[in-house]
């Protein structure tokens, strides 16, 4: 497996060859209108830490190529595989359909057989604060799984909430209502893996 320091990162671009080398886990990490272009690239080197599969930029959400989101991601978007989506729904449904033909392909009996995370339908997570919401360490978290952030200020859109087969939010203990979003997002990440990793 490859590994680079952030200078080797800063610097390098991968060939095709490298980027099939990654082995990847089936996460899926979509910005709904995440503004902060700082957030935007530390999502990136989230999503690299953990392998995930795709991010999926969605709505006012910047795109690389973009100096302050390569800045941040220290050039991980080189790395990790992205696509920008019109709209965080959008971006839900694809993934449903594909995951769900790929459900398809199989009978039961080969579902049965292969018991694998890849015959699996998607779940899909909200990172926010809301009524509907449980904290983030009770949830059974599965692969294929697609965690959605929103913006800064205004949070993950009602829409895609109500899609969204679970809410999560973290406890807050201080008097600071929120967490920042890419910070949000690393906790519920490590939490998704020490599950998956059982």
């Amino acid at each position: 497996m490859i590994k680079l320091g952030a200078q080797q990162l800063r610097t390098t671009k991968p060939s095709e060859e490298d980027l099939k080398k990654i082995k990847k886990n089936p996460i899926y990490i979509i910005l709904d209108n995440v503004l902060d272009t700082y957030n935007v690239g530390a999502i990136f080197r989230l999503a690299d830490t953990v392998a995930a599969e795709k991010v999926i930029l969605c709505g006012q959400t910047e795109t690389p190529p973009h100096t302050r989101i390569k800045k941040a991601s220290i050039n991980t978007t080189e790395w990790v595989a992205w696509e920008y989506v019109e709209t965080a729904v959008e971006a839900i449904s694809k993934l449903r359909v594909e995951f769900s033909t790929s459900l398809e392909q199989y009978s039961s009996r080969d579902q049965a057989q292969l018991g694998s995370r890849e015959v699996q339908e998607l779940q899909v997570i909200a990172i926010e604060q809301d009524a509907r919401s449980i904290p983030y360490d009770k949830v059974d978290y599965k692969f294929p799984v697609a965690l959605v952030v929103g913006h800064e200020s205004e949070g993950v859109s009602k829409e895609v909430l109500d899609i969204a087969d679970q809410i999560v939010e973290l406890p807050m203990w201080g008097v600071n209502k929120s967490l920042n979003v890419m910070v949000s997002l690393g906790i519920v990440l490590y939490k998704v893996m020490e599950k998956i990793e059982k």
